[in-house]
């Protein structure tokens, strides 16, 4: 059986009325689609109706659309008064609430109406496919259509086949996704698909950083700004999707996964969601918000530099050099020598250390030594990382001296792997357990992440930027010294870093 969703005429039905199922049915009607839309709450539909129009209009107003366009496609969205207005459909799209026994009813309800070959599609974003299907008579013709909100801005969809859906019904949607103006990535299914896993190793990782104590959260947001290039910090990101919805999607994609340690909450999202801290809907979460605006703390000035001697550890000759330019053009004093003066500053470069292990491996004194992350660049901003005891003398000279030429530096507490090093090798590292498992191309894990979720780059381009054998090295090294599994590298990203292949490098 095929059904060419190209074809003129073709007629999708969408069963939810929110946010979510107004969105699916707008897009497919601009595709050229009739959509019927069901809501249990008729009110529901004819007010997404008219949230339709009124976004159809202001597309007009800005020229984004012509009105004629506009009009073509709000007269090809119908509103059923019953699940049996929907038998004349060629696929239907279900955007009902996150809740398996109320999917599986609707989709019981579906297979009594319409005919065996109607496809049918869940909007799910964290309810395994295969399982609302298994209730199913014929659960071959039952795929997910992962859409992302705001469904008209969101560009990806995510199509998800389950254990027994008939390859057929993908390619269907995949196509019906491009009609639609989305750029369809082809996931099997798995825990949170593919943009929910990798957008775990943001959140969860910083959220395990700052209740670790090593950061405060206004210090990690800017550092994977400025430092990483993200255009949202983690702890910022997870105040605007609220916290108790993030949370919750964590703990699921973790008990599917069988307590996968990658995937491990962290006790501050639990505690501060059952506080009611939950994000900018309630006025206060990781931050403060004021007339809707996000209350952020000033950076603290940054200390003198008083002008004591800076060594720096000559592990990475590459960075070394770099780093002394850095200081040279500050007008810092070097200390060239072999081994540290006895009153110079030390500097030491770690990847996937902590400092205090840095510099015990390099027979330096700990008391006047701090940890610089060279992963990634140090124009925009730098963190430098204190041992336990290092002098506060020692540590605002060397702020002062990195800071001197006016790029912002971070000084945080001692950590296996800084703050860039941890968040971005757990995101690398997942990307690279889903090209693992086969359930996506390499190619489309890196076009979903950065379309959904907006990161500077997909996870496995960003183990290239950075370099697989860096990478490697640190969760290597961050496995080593915590103990933890949740670091442990994937053989994907092992065996490309050995190879000194790009991590896109598909099995041959």
């Amino acid at each position: 059986m095929t059904i060419d969703a190209t074809q003129d005429g073709l007629i999708i039905g969408v069963i939810g009325a929110g946010a979510m199922g107004r969105g699916i049915a707008q897009v497919a009607a601009t595709g050229g689609c009739t959509v019927i839309m069901f809501d249990t709450r008729a009110e529901s539909s004819k007010e997404a109706v008219e949230f339709i129009e009124g976004m159809l209009g202001r597309a007009v107003e800005k020229n984004r659309m012509t009105a004629e366009d506009a009009k073509a496609s709000m007269g090809r969205i119908q509103i059923a008064d019953s699940m049996n207005g929907l038998n004349t459909c060629h696929a239907i799209i279900e955007a009902a609430t996150e809740n398996l026994d109320i999917k599986r009813k609707i989709f019981a309800e579906l297979e009594s109406i319409v005919s065996d070959d109607i496809i049918l599609a869940t909007n799910t974003s964290s309810l395994s496919v295969t399982t609302i299907a298994s209730s199913c008579e014929r659960p071959e013709r039952v795929a997910g259509f992962h859409f992302f909100n705001p469904v008209p801005l969101m560009k990806l969809v995510e199509v998800i086949d389950g254990v027994r859906t008939e390859p057929w019904v993908a390619d269907f949607l995949f196509e019906l996704g491009k009609r639609m103006g989305r750029e369809p990535v082809r996931v099997a299914d798995a825990p949170g698909f593919l943009v929910n896993q990798v957008g775990r190793g943001y959140t969860i990782e910083a959220s395990h950083l700052c209740s670790e104590g090593v950061a405060a959260f206004v210090d990690v947001d800017r550092i994977m700004r400025d430092a990483a290039g993200f255009r949202m910090g983690p702890l910022e990101l997870m105040d605007l999707t609220a916290i108790d919805v993030t949370h919750p999607a964590t703990e699921l994609i973790y008990e599917q996964f069988f307590h996968e340690p990658r995937f491990r909450p962290s006790t501050l999202m639990k505690t501060r969601m059952e506080a009611g801290l939950l994000g900018r809907k309630t006025k206060q979460g990781f931050y403060t918000y004021e007339g809707g605006k996000q209350q952020t703390p000033e950076e603290a000035a940054p200390t003198s530099y008083d002008g004591r001697p800076i060594w720096v550890s000559g592990t990475r000759a590459d960075a070394q050099a770099q780093i002394a330019n850095i200081l040279q053009n500050a007008g810092a004093n070097i200390d060239s020598g072999e081994q540290p003066g006895d009153d110079s500053v030390i500097v030491v470069l770690p990847l996937g250390k902590d400092a205090t292990t840095a510099c015990l491996e390099e027979g330096l004194d700990p008391a006047r030594t701090v940890a610089l992350d060279t992963l990634i660049g140090l124009d925009k901003r730098r963190t430098v990382m204190k041992t336990p005891v290092t002098d506060p003398a020692f540590a605002d000279a060397a702020a002062g001296a990195f800071a001197a030429d006016g790029t912002p530096v971070t000084v945080i507490h001692d950590s296996a792997g800084f703050v860039t090093q941890r968040i971005l090798g757990m995101i690398v590292n997942i990307g690279c357990s889903i090209a693992q498992s086969g359930a996506a191309t390499s190619a489309d894990i890196d076009k979903a992440v950065t379309l959904g979720l907006g990161y500077p780059h997909g996870p496995l381009a960003f183990g290239d930027f950075l370099g697989a054998d860096r990478v490697l090295e640190i969760l290597t090294s961050i496995h080593q010294m915590t103990g933890d599994p949740r670091y442990r590298p994937t053989p994907w990203l092992r065996r490309r870093a050995h190879l000194g292949v790009s991590l896109l490098t598909p099995e041959s």
